[in-house]
């Protein structure tokens, strides 16, 4: 049981973080249910039923020798008993090669284990990542049994932005999915399920379709690429990215069966986000 100590350190890192990486290309916490919970919890001493763990995402840019800036994706979550335990943090990086990150990665949880207990240390652990990830970027540190493709870098990477329509989407076991997925590739967009559902996924091209291969195995009545962009990455993905770390979307839901969302909420949401063209490529109508 989390005590009310501890949960109000992770909701004053939380607060801080937000402060200090104001913009959702910086940080964004995943599931704002829980965090919602957990500030009622603090705040007004409910009873706190954490569905799921408190995650989300910080941004370190790297300062790069050639003036770019390298980006690392931190997806970070809190045990229940943090910060008396460590957090779990993963780096993720179209810039590195498996075998880098799973170097980095092996580094950062020997860190957090021996340096990470007792106090809150998100912001300690970026800057060791900030520290430490230049020489797991170097390009002398992969493996010469590693296919060289695996590698992605600006100059040589596409960006892609996929719509995916299905005719319905209601399994908890698939939402599930689209949302870990996602996370794990590092991709951002949004899902709305319902009848009909809606995904949108976006991020380096190679990891976009590896997210189509697995959701396109599952069974369904019928789910297809409606539409794609894709984009030259010549810079920072940060840059062509127009949502945060995916999540689900809810517009008014109604119908008999709670299943039907209010296309002209979608709409609106689509337009917020510089997506409005896409709304008659799945309805056939302009939306308003």
């Amino acid at each position: 049981m989390m005590s009310p100590e501890e949960a109000e350190a992770q909701l004053s890192e939380l607060e801080l973080l937000s402060s200090m990486f104001p913009s959702e290309d910086e940080f964004v916490v995943t599931d704002q249910l829980a965090l919602a919970e957990l500030r009622d919890y603090v705040e007004k001493q409910t009873p706190l039923t954490l569905a799921s763990k408190i995650e989300f995402t910080v941004n370190v840019r790297l300062e790069a020798s050639d003036d770019a800036k390298h980006v690392l994706c931190l997806h970070c979550s809190y045990p229940l008993n943090y910060p008396a335990v460590p957090p779990e943090i993963r780096v993720r990086s179209p810039l590195l090669a498996r075998s880098q990150q799973a170097q980095l990665n092996a580094a950062l949880s020997t860190y957090l284990q021996s340096s990470c207990t007792g106090e809150v240390c998100i912001l300690i652990a970026t800057e060791w990542v900030k520290e430490n990830a230049h020489s797991y970027l170097n390009a002398d540190t992969i493996s010469s049994s590693e296919p060289q493709p695996s590698v992605a870098t600006p100059e040589d990477c596409v960006f892609t932005r996929l719509w995916i329509y299905s005719h319905h989407i209601y399994n908890k076991q698939k939402r599930k999915n689209i949302l870990e997925w996602s996370k794990e590739l590092d991709l951002t967009g949004f899902s709305m399920p319902g009848k009909p559902g809606i995904v949108c996924v976006e991020g380096p091209q190679h990891f976009c379709e590896e997210f189509w291969s697995r959701i396109r195995k599952l069974t369904w009545q019928r789910i297809l690429i409606r539409h794609r962009e894709d984009i030259p990455l010549t810079g920072s993905v940060l840059n062509l990215r127009k949502f945060p770390a995916v999540e689900e979307k809810a517009f008014d839901v109604h119908g008999p069966r709670g299943n039907h969302m209010d296309l002209g909420q979608l709409y609106q949401f689509l337009n917020e986000n510089g997506c409005a063209n896409v709304f008659p490529m799945y309805f056939g109508i302009e939306g308003r």
